[in-house]
């Protein structure tokens, strides 16, 4: 194992090191090795939306995925933190109706849209907000066509004790190789539980779907399709000009990656048999997603031509009202020996 101090990731202007921020992370395999280990990967953290993969396990394990005919966009759309784009918002509007549901079904309340075009588009037009439009809608779909399929009420199931609810409990310590009876309990942004875990098992977690292969056929398969799905439907998991999208369509088909809130990441690398997660501690995405860009090309998934096209991640310019270049955020000299 290649172990480090903290993640440190600098914001320079001009002759300056203006601020900088500080994280752990971890590159873990199926095996359970920790490959590479930046600060205490041991740390619980939660681990928020960087978990929606592990989320859609169930809608395929259960049948419910086959039942209701879900193609790869819309299990794409189950693990998304998206945007809330138009075509976000039909895609997950259909799959309700074709299970004869609503956006009334969905317990996850709303928000604008991420995406700052659309955003300003609904408040021309005098939109309302409603909770079709919110990140975590499609996962949220996702629970209700897992319920609805095996006859649970659909009503309450963002309950902890809601059987939807239990499962992805189980799976999240399944996963991780990890007891999370005792460990901390708060509610997520939209509404469902969420589980204090320690990074290194949120990472073995990310590595199990990079390599499934001693999951048993039933997850394997599910995890599978999962990790395809999202990086065949990159768009789907986030939105335009998203870190996820670009991450994944320059990885064409090589991994797949999620953020989540409180500047949590995570990546699943098929080609390696290997997971990511990381987390920075002031809860900054401009850190975060340095972090991981930095991370993917350090263990070799991405190739120079293919880190050209997140080389604003890898470095990521500051700008001025003007669009001027004024500084830098990058990764402090020394972090990884790669």
């Amino acid at each position: 194992m290649k172990t480090y101090g903290p993640l440190i990731i600098e914001v320079h202007r001009g002759g300056l090191l203006e601020s900088w921020h500080q994280g752990i992370a971890a590159v873990v395999d199926a095996g359970g090795k920790v490959l590479h280990a930046w600060g205490n990967v041991e740390r619980q953290i939660y681990p928020r939306s960087a978990i929606k993969p592990l989320q859609a396990l169930p809608l395929i394990e259960s049948g419910a995925a086959e039942a209701f005919g879900l193609d790869d966009s819309e299990i794409a759309l189950a693990c998304a933190s998206h945007s809330g784009e138009p075509t976000h918002v039909s895609a997950i509007l259909a799959w309700l109706e074709r299970m004869g549901l609503s956006m009334a079904d969905l317990e996850c309340g709303g928000h604008y849209s991420l995406d700052q075009l659309t955003a300003h588009d609904w408040i021309r037009a005098g939109t309302p907000v409603t909770a079709i439009n919110n990140n975590c809608s499609g996962k949220h779909t996702g629970f209700l066509a897992t319920a609805k399929h095996l006859g649970e009420p659909t009503a309450g199931y963002i309950e902890s004790e809601h059987p939807v609810q239990v499962r992805l409990a189980a799976i999240l310590a399944d996963m991780g190789d990890t007891d999370l009876s005792q460990t901390a309990r708060g509610a997520d942004g939209c509404g469902i539980p969420v589980i204090g875990m320690p990074l290194s098992a949120m990472a073995l977690a990310m590595a199990r779907m990079a390599d499934p292969s001693g999951l048993g056929a039933s997850r394997e398969a599910a995890a599978r399709r999962i990790v395809t799905s999202m990086a065949a439907y990159p768009h789907n998991v986030a939105g335009r000009n998203r870190f996820d999208t670009l991450a994944m369509r320059a990885g064409d088909g090589q991994l797949a990656t999620k953020a989540g809130a409180e500047a949590v990441h995570a990546a699943i690398l098929p080609e390696l048999g290997v997971g990511v997660a990381l987390k920075i501690d002031d809860e900054t995405n401009r850190a975060s997603e340095v972090a991981m860009a930095n991370i993917l090309a350090c263990v070799g998934i991405l190739e120079p031509s293919q880190t050209a096209p997140m080389s604003n991640f890898i470095e990521a310019p500051l700008t001025n009202t003007l669009e001027d270049i004024v500084g830098v955020v990058r990764m402090a000299n020394g972090w990884a020996n790669c």
